[in-house]
């Protein structure tokens, strides 16, 4: 008899068996596929490696504007095999390294599909697993809807996602992704940036909806400068092998694309469950405040509980629902989960928009600071984008951060420390912040807040 089972070894699962046997309890994993779950093996850190070729590839041809001389351009080309093989070497590192933690945890590992035959008894090929508790982390896959055309272009390899687009052999030519979100911006960037001719359909009118508008816009344009081409207000009317086409302002328009990467969103994987009787609709299984179903003694994390597509989500709630196993009573803070784009530049935010913060009644203070005004951004000539701070007036409690930056994803941890503690713009502003670095505009912001940037 277990104390807690976790089905699904994903970046919530393997965090929440972890955690669970830190506290003391006896600990059993499920999972079907590969420790480390889509994040790892096909999402966030595959991605990373080659976003990280995309900008190595990108800085050599920018040799000349650093003073460096004697690169052949007409020369240069990519090997997409050497780039998969460096990006698997990473995958496998860290995989091996979340195996060694498990093991040396003591959870016992059981590779299979869980059959769940009431909440307490899993049976994973020939075994039966009994439980106490149990916390499904079995995540999430793409949506693929019933476009006419599409099912038949996936089955001849000429529609993939994501997961195909990371298992390709080649690198396209051209390439028409069907969506505008998180996933789509980022493969986006990934092969417009390798040379490959992309062209982006986003049914709204404009990129990543839920971000801070502005933001969204800023990187839609830049990333069409860049020569992504974007169309908004596109609907999907069918595929016929690999030409889209679609509905634009009334008029019909087929666009073409040696691949087809289809990203229109993600479902939970929350098939089979249906002998545990917890209640869960198209979003995921529904649980209380602290990662509770409705049936006692099961939780749910990550993807499958519908809340947010994030991988440290899904960890800080594998930890949380471990704690709570253990009678701590936790509850995660929604309002407060930072949100990432690994686009060139980046973008990252935590809390409100400024839409969302009038709409919640505040009297809100806006203030913005450029990277064209940040030494360290000019001296590393990545000096596109900007921060915007919204705060509470009367207070200066921090509402919301928004980044747009090269290393966006690194500086919303400070903004995410700030809020946490309800701090203010006040803190921020009073906080000496090293120079030259990038994190000096979030400084900045916050004088701007208060009175007037120093150096804008």
């Amino acid at each position: 008899m277990y104390d807690v089972i976790v089905v699904g070894g994903g970046p919530g699962g393997y965090v929440a068996a972890i955690k669970a046997a830190q506290l003391g309890m006896k600990v059993a994993l499920v999972e079907k596929d590969e420790i480390g779950g889509v994040c790892l093996n096909w999402g966030c850190i595959p991605t990373k490696a080659l976003l990280k070729n995309a900008r190595v590839y990108q800085e050599i041809l920018k040799g000349d504007f650093f003073g460096i001389e004697g690169i052949d351009k007409d020369s240069l080309k990519i090997n997409w095999q050497q780039m998969g093989n460096r990006k698997d070497m990473v995958v496998k590192r860290l995989v091996n390294g979340v195996k060694g933690l498990l093991k040396k945890n003591g959870i016992d590992v059981f590779m299979g599909t869980g059959v769940f035959k009431d909440k307490q008894t899993i049976v994973v090929g020939d075994k039966t697993l009994k439980t106490k508790n149990l916390i499904l982390a079995t995540g999430s896959r793409p949506f693929i809807p019933t476009i006419e055309g599409l099912h038949a272009a996936m089955e001849k390899g000429i529609a993939i996602t994501s997961k195909g687009a990371l298992q390709l052999t080649d690198l396209p030519k051209t390439m028409v992704i069907l969506g505008g979100g998180v996933i789509s911006v980022e493969f986006a960037t990934l092969f417009n940036a390798l040379g490959t001719k992309v062209i982006l359909l986003q049914r709204s009118g404009r990129i990543l909806k839920g971000t801070e508008e502005e933001l969204a816009l800023a990187l839609q344009k830049h990333l069409m400068d860049q020569g992504v081409q974007i169309v908004t207000n596109c609907q999907l009317k069918k595929v016929e092998g690999s030409k889209v086409i679609c509905e634009v302002e009334g008029r019909e328009i087929s666009y073409m694309g040696e691949k087809i990467l289809v990203s229109l969103g993600r479902q939970p994987n929350v098939e089979g469950m249906e002998s545990l009787g917890i209640t869960y609709d198209q979003k995921g299984i529904k649980v209380d405040a602290y990662l509770q179903t409705n049936v006692l003694d099961v939780y749910a994390i990550g993807d499958v509980n519908g809340k947010y597509q994030l991988a440290h989500l899904a960890s800080a709630e594998g930890i949380t629902a471990a704690e709570n196993i253990a009678g701590k009573k936790n509850s995660i803070n929604y309002k407060l989960v930072p949100s990432c784009i690994y686009s060139f530049p980046e973008l990252a935010a935590i809390g409100l928009t400024e839409a969302e913060a009038k709409e919640e009644g505040y009297d809100v203070v806006v203030s913005k600071f450029p990277l064209s005004a940040n030494g360290k951004a000019l001296a590393e000539g990545e000096s596109i984008g900007f921060v915007k701070i919204i705060a509470e007036k009367k207070y200066g409690e921090i509402l919301g951060v928004h980044i747009m930056a090269v290393h966006a994803t690194d500086m919303i941890s400070e903004a995410v420390v700030s809020m946490e503690m309800e701090g203010t713009i006040y803190d921020v502003a009073k906080a000496i912040h090293p120079h030259p670095t990038l994190s000096e505009i979030v400084m900045e912001a916050a004088h701007g807040a208060i009175d007037k940037p120093i150096h804008y």
